[in-house]
């Protein structure tokens, strides 16, 4: 008996993205190790050889993502920033708020977009991630010449906020605090990061 004929449709509309969506959901609900090319082509409905067309094999498709996320990473803080005012506090507020947002909202595709940077070989990725992290080190020497910030290695700085926005994200991700309680959590974070980060004040 001859093997059966898939007769699928080899073309779609928009194959690549109607695959990253698809993909975006599988990571979101069962796993990176999950996804499958096969599977992503059955559930949109194309034939099982058409996601090839554009990714080669899975971690292409992984790749893809990640560097899509970074991407969106970038679009929700710069967003963001258009909205808050000119200080140095109110911006740095609605960076990290904005920033625990999407790490809380898309936890599955936050993880995928870290260990993916660090992969030997994914400069695309890398170079994606860039543009989130240049915005935020900008943040930092805004408040530094504002003198809200000490004049200290602007790196340090940016540590210590970078870890407390994956701290928070972590603790609700990880059902420790309730997601609920975020926006209060970053307003005492900010409040600490810049009563902790400041100047100290000159001998009058």
């Amino acid at each position: 008996m001859p093997p059966p004929i898939d007769d699928r449709p080899y073309h779609h509309g928009n194959l690549r993205t109607a695959l990253l969506d698809a993909a975006e959901r599988g990571l979101r609900e069962n796993g990176a190790d999950q996804l499958s090319l096969r599977d992503l082509a059955r559930e949109i409905g194309v034939s099982h050889a058409a996601p090839r067309r554009h990714f080669p094999d899975r971690q292409a498709l992984l790749d893809a993502l990640a560097e899509a996320g970074f991407g969106r990473l970038d679009t929700t803080l710069r967003t963001a920033l258009a909205s808050a005012g000119e200080d140095f506090p109110s911006r740095v507020r609605t960076t990290m708020t904005a920033y625990t947002r999407f790490a809380t909202e898309n936890a599955a595709l936050l993880e995928l977009m870290y260990t993916s940077k660090h992969r030997p070989g994914a400069t695309r990725i890398a170079e994606a991630a860039e543009a989130p992290f240049k915005l935020m080190s900008e943040l930092i020497l805004q408040g530094q010449e504002e003198g809200a910030l000490e004049t200290c290695a602007p790196e340090q700085i940016g540590i210590v906020l970078f870890a407390t926005l994956q701290g928070i994200a972590s603790m609700i991700n990880g059902n420790f605090v309730k997601p609920e309680l975020l926006d209060g959590l970053v307003e005492t974070a900010v409040e600490q990061f810049l009563r902790g980060a400041r100047p100290p004040a000159k001998d009058s």
